[in-house]
């Protein structure tokens, strides 16, 4: 009698997973609601990166003039002048019409500011930490100085060679989800402008170390030069701006900002149009979309918007936007984009908006109202 009773119990026992099990499980599900896990990896080889930067002193070289020599490159005088230059031409041909003051040159002036302070320093530190663990684990790929190639060969295959790598990461960025959470902050904007190009989240530089190689392997033979770094950021500025124009006859080698623009379209597929200089890249890969008269003022941003935007409430809230953004990767993937408050602001907002074009205004909180194609503010 006792064993007829005791068998039954035995055998549920061992096939119910063990207390332990059942408890961790329930614990990753939960940290998982709460966090994507897999954005933590790029914080990981971040912390790792920096670890063994300080701990080889940054290969032996000076962290200081390093970090000069990149904000020459970012908001160096040169670099300064140029972006006011553009400042102006897309106030005199723009691709589309916008406020001086709107939402999103604001958002793109703090990401321009936090570039020139605190992310200089990272991408630094994770430079020269990346130089190091490739040249030391992998001495081999530094190759000896070749006498018969002329220098400025060496630096003109650098330079190529870096703007295909730019362009394999700008891939893995659109394809890989992990590295999209990261970078689709850049693609949040749907004011463009040359600002745009500083809309980068911090940890973003990580994906893009592989550009360095180039340079790791041919650094005995050349250097790319502090002025070419500077004409290759404003080309890489230029594209973002909000500007109607192009390069007429090379418009098929070098990317402009109306070519630009179609990679940041809100409808349509994004992941085409992702070269940094030149088009090639995407001409070989079969992902060149040409601009059009069509093409020239489509709008631009996040389909959905998944992310939080300084456009999506009655209230810009930079600040706070800019939090809820830099936080943005390590959000659940089933989070909504807002807050419940925030979508009946907007709800209440859009009503309102109906109700004062019905009655025959066109503006709002005293301003000139431009509406995007979501129906929510621009300026």
């Amino acid at each position: 009698m006792s064993s007829v009773i005791t068998a039954p119990n035995s055998s549920t026992d061992s096939a119910a997973p063990p207390q332990s099990r059942v408890r961790a499980t329930s614990q990753r599900r939960s940290v998982s609601s709460r966090i994507y896990l897999p954005a933590l990896s790029i914080v990981a080889v971040a912390v790792v990166l920096l670890a063994i930067g300080l701990s080889s002193r940054w290969g032996g070289t000076s962290f200081a003039a390093s970090i000069t020599n990149l904000r020459v490159v970012i908001v160096g005088p040169v670099t300064v002048a140029i972006l006011v230059l553009f400042l102006v031409i897309e106030r005199l041909r723009p691709a589309q019409r916008r406020s001086f003051f709107a939402r999103g040159y604001r958002q793109d002036v703090l990401y321009t500011l936090l570039n020139a302070t605190l992310v200089v320093p990272l991408v630094v530190a994770l430079s020269l930490s990346f130089a190091e663990v490739a040249t030391k684990t992998l001495p081999w790929i530094v190759l000896p100085r070749i006498g018969f190639l002329p220098r400025w060969f060496v630096i003109a295959f650098i330079f190529v060679a870096m703007d295909a790598c730019n362009w394999t990461a700008h891939l893995a960025n659109h394809r890989v989800r992990m590295l999209w959470r990261f970078h689709e902050l850049h693609h949040s904007q749907e004011d463009m402008s040359v600002l745009t190009v500083f809309r980068t989240h911090p940890l973003i530089h990580v994906s893009y170390l592989i550009t360095l190689i180039p340079g790791i392997i041919l650094v005995a033979n050349g250097a790319v030069t502090t002025t070419l770094l500077v004409v290759y950021a404003a080309v890489v500025a230029f594209e973002h701006s909000n500007t109607n124009l192009s390069f007429g006859p090379l418009n098929r080698i070098f990317c402009s900002p109306n070519y630009h623009r179609i990679h940041h379209r809100v409808e349509g597929r994004q992941d085409v149009n992702l070269g940094f200089a030149l088009t090639i890249w995407d001409q070989l890969s079969g992902r060149a979309v040409f601009p059009t008269k069509e093409t020239i003022r489509i709008d631009t941003g996040l389909p959905g918007r998944p992310l939080a935007v300084e456009q999506s409430a009655p209230r810009a809230r930079h600040f706070s936007v800019l939090v809820a953004q830099l936080l943005g990767p390590f959000r659940p993937l089933d989070a909504p984009p807002e807050t419940e408050t925030d979508r009946l602001a907007v709800l209440s907002f859009d009503n309102e908006v109906r109700d004062r074009t019905r009655a025959g205004f066109d503006t709002f909180d005293s301003r000139p109202m431009t509406l995007n194609n979501r129906g929510t503010p621009r300026g």
